[in-house]
């Protein structure tokens, strides 16, 4: 994710720190964090608390191996809906939600309304979540499928 300029922001260079450092390890003890962003303790837990209060900060989450948990298939699907009105977008958001192989859904500006970024176990698990899930959600008019051969970078960092 970029940065966003500091002139424009209520962040400083001592909040940028904190936040790269967490983006990268969010389960870094304070006393660590504050020392590797040259602040004492307790300004950083003062810090880290307000980032959380005006939501730069938004949570803490393990990130998981997808290949370990046999996980490893990527598949991206562009999504044509029949209908784009408000209640339209509403119900396929909703519907896609609810579908655990969906790890990202975006509404797109340009020649498909959705993006999708699926996992499955392999090509065969991926055609049916496509053929039984998918393509039944609400609206959905047409799909083409692009299938990730490797992730080159796959993060959710400030790096």
């Amino acid at each position: 994710m970029p940065l966003p300029p500091l002139e424009d922001s209520d962040l400083d260079q001592a909040d940028m720190r904190i936040l790269r450092v967490l983006a990268a390890d969010g389960r870094i003890p304070v006393t660590e964090l504050a020392s590797r962003v040259g602040l004492s303790k307790t300004p950083c837990q003062t810090r880290m608390k307000r980032l959380q209060e005006q939501g730069y900060i938004q949570g803490f989450r393990a990130i998981l191996d997808p290949e370990r948990l046999g996980l490893a298939h990527v598949a991206f699907v562009e999504v044509r809906l029949s209908d784009t009105r408000e209640p339209a977008l509403r119900a396929f958001n909703d519907a896609a939600r609810a579908v655990p192989e969906i790890e990202q859904c975006h509404l797109i500006a340009g020649a498909f309304d959705y993006l999708l970024k699926v996992r499955s176990t392999d090509i065969a698990d991926y055609r049916r979540v496509l053929g039984e899930v998918i393509s039944r959600l609400p609206h959905v008019a047409a799909t083409s499928t692009h299938v990730s051969m490797e992730a080159v970078k796959d993060g959710n960092g400030l790096g």
